[in-house]
């Protein structure tokens, strides 16, 4: 049914944007070199997602087409066991921005976003969740503050709480404050938000801190901003709207414990220089 919903978004969707039908060859034909040196890439980290995957390829793709933005969309599939692949490489047909990129087998939502923002050739890298909790609209505020001067402007749910437009149940912000709190705490974190699926970076900035992340699960996002503090690197926290999406797959008992264990071994790789060690410059060929 996914599929299906795929093909068709591709056929009578993504032939339409700017107001025009296009076919296939000139859709392909239109910015040959929008996949080597875009101004912006975007980041989809995806595991079984292909019921959620086809609505938020049209959104991304159309945001982009809506904005003229000179830019790539790179989803990481993370060794899916449904047609998740499949519907990217439909889309891929008539959005030439669009790109696979596979890992080999399932190593996790860090690992994913790590392996695509190492393989984004664009000025601002940003990842998003594949469930867009907040909306790619929201992208212009993070790319404003990196045009200000930040080196990273991440997302945040509690800057501005009466943007959520769908809250999480209780226990779930109850258990997300308690782990932000430790967080901050062990971290010394100066963010309302360190989990917000939702980060931007220049591209300088990605090179140097996905170089050296070594979370590839859960607990990436506090690893990832304690790098960028740790190297200098300027980051913005910029409220975003957002809203919960029911089918979040994250356990905070189960992957909250796994969280703290990973915060301690960030402690450790401090300790013992592995985030000082020089990184690979961010050339592009």
């Amino acid at each position: 049914m996914a599929l299906r919903r795929a093909r068709r978004h591709c056929q009578a969707g993504l032939s339409r944007y700017d107001g025009q039908s296009l076919s296939p060859r000139q859709i392909a034909g239109r910015s040959p070199d929008v996949a080597h040196h875009p101004q912006y890439s975007i980041v989809i980290p995806a595991y079984n997602e292909s019921r959620r995957l086809p609505a938020t390829l049209e959104a991304v793709l159309g945001s982009i087409r809506a904005n003229g933005w000179d830019a790539e969309v790179i989803v990481v599939n993370d060794g899916s066991t449904d047609s998740t692949a499949q519907i990217v490489k439909d889309f891929a047909l008539q959005a030439p921005e669009l790109r696979l990129l596979e890992n080999p087998g399932n190593h996790g939502k860090g690992y994913s976003v790590r392996n695509g923002m190492l393989h984004a050739q664009g000025d601002v890298v940003l990842f998003t969740d594949s469930d867009l909790s907040s909306p790619i609209e929201e992208a212009h505020s993070l790319f404003e503050a990196i045009a200000a001067g930040a080196d990273i402007a991440i997302g945040s749910r509690w800057l501005e709480r009466d943007r959520q437009t769908q809250r999480q149940p209780l226990y779930r912000q109850f258990f997300g404050r308690c782990f932000n709190l430790v967080t901050r705490a062990i971290m010394r974190l100066p963010f309302a938000d360190t989990q917000c699926g939702f980060k931007a970076f220049t591209r300088e900035a990605a090179q140097t801190v996905f170089q050296l992340q070594t979370i590839e699960r859960w607990g990436f996002d506090p690893e990832i901003l304690f790098i960028a503090l740790k190297r200098g690197y300027r980051v913005v926290e910029v409220p975003v709207a957002w809203a919960h999406d029911e089918r979040t797959r994250m356990s905070y008992l189960k992957d909250g414990f796994k969280m703290l264990q990973e915060l301690a071994l960030i402690r450790w790789n401090a300790l013992t220089g592995r985030y000082r060690r020089p990184v690979e410059p961010a050339a592009r060929p």
